[in-house]
């Protein structure tokens, strides 16, 4: 099982510049490339300073100067945000920028804040469909000599200008209803899942149906399947307990930004009490501990050869907390030290 490292900018609060904010993001992933990690993924959204990252090709351009090794990932960018020239000319130029590093996954999407803003009206559904029309066409262009005549996009013949260093990019659809599954081992797609907060009964579910999937398309290679999830690796038991209340700070946020009902200012979502949080018992310390990987080096080991035994391919270590930078990055590096050697070839 290969390891990557899954990370944005992010606040809760405007407590630090987005210019030390970037920094730090640097740096964290410096510390992947050079701890020998497969890859970095970073995404897309839009407005929100819980997770910033407008542009990821933008980024991933960034990097492409400041790594030697990793791959670099679109951890995803948000289907009904492109047009397929645009995102296929784009990302064949994030390539050759990148040596032949990319990787793109894409998404459906996941926040209506972002819908209301980018596409008023648009849905789960509506994106999901897109998203369906999206990659298909992408990898047409790629190839040259593309006309399309979708629900949603209508062109005459286009070549991607440039064309991918790579043929192709490797493609990932972020997949959790069993149709998604489907449709991305169909177009030979790898796959990412996270379960968010729903521990291993969730993880163990979502490769079920990777594999359904894979039954249903005997004759297209086996794709790969990435594990996304929250990931601290600790000094001691004082310290699993701090990540644990940490992630569970982060968990109520991102509830808070999906419900889209409180007021939003200046790209900040109105602060959450410690009775707002107390009363949402789903994302509570206790099932922080119990359904994401936090824990001694030793730990996280035997759970992650758990996941390893499942067949998953990829571990991506998603470091996205709320909790200070020093924090994460003493986490990171104990994960490369402690953790990711068990499972060299």
């Amino acid at each position: 099982m290969k390891f990557s490292l899954f990370v944005h900018m992010e606040r809760l609060d405007a407590g630090q510049s987005h210019k030390s904010l970037y920094e730090e993001f640097v740096k964290l992933c410096e510390i992947a490339d050079k701890g020998g990690m497969h890859a970095i993924w970073t995404g897309e959204h839009h407005g929100m300073d819980f997770t910033i990252a407008p542009n990821p090709f933008v980024t991933i351009a960034d990097l492409a100067r400041r790594t030697s090794n990793v791959r670099l990932g679109t951890g995803t960018v948000i289907a009904p945000f492109w047009h397929p020239i645009k995102l296929a000319g784009e990302a064949a130029m994030t390539d050759l920028i990148s040596d032949g590093r990319l990787d793109i996954g894409i998404a459906r999407g996941a926040y209506s804040f972002e819908y209301e803003r980018l596409m008023p009206g648009l849905d789960a559904w509506g994106a999901g469909q897109r998203m369906r029309e999206l990659i298909p066409a992408v990898k047409g262009i790629w190839q040259g000599d593309y006309a399309h005549d979708g629900e949603f996009w209508k062109f005459p013949s286009t070549t991607s200008a440039p064309k991918p260093l790579q043929a192709p990019i490797p493609i990932w659809v972020a997949a959790r209803d069993p149709n998604s599954h489907d449709f991305a081992v169909a177009n030979g797609c790898n796959v990412q899942v996270t379960p968010l907060w729903s521990g291993d009964t969730e993880i163990n579910s979502l490769m079920d149906r990777f594999n359904a999937a894979c039954e249903k398309s005997p004759d297209v290679e086996r794709p790969k399947i990435m594990l996304l999830l929250h990931s601290y690796v600790a000094a001691d038991q004082a310290d699993i307990e701090t990540a644990a209340q940490e992630l569970s700070v982060y968990y109520n946020y991102f509830f808070a930004w999906f419900k889209n009902e409180r007021p939003i200012h200046q790209g900040l979502i109105e602060r959450l009490s410690e009775e707002d949080m107390a009363a949402n018992t789903v994302v509570s310390p206790e099932v922080m501990k119990a359904n994401l990987a936090i824990g001694t080096a030793e730990e996280m080991i035997a759970q992650l050869k758990r996941y390893e035994a499942l067949g998953y391919d990829e571990y991506s270590f998603w470091i996205d907390t709320g909790m200070p930078f020093e924090r994460k990055k003493a986490s990171l590096e104990r994960f490369i030290a402690d953790v990711m050697p068990a499972f060299a070839e």
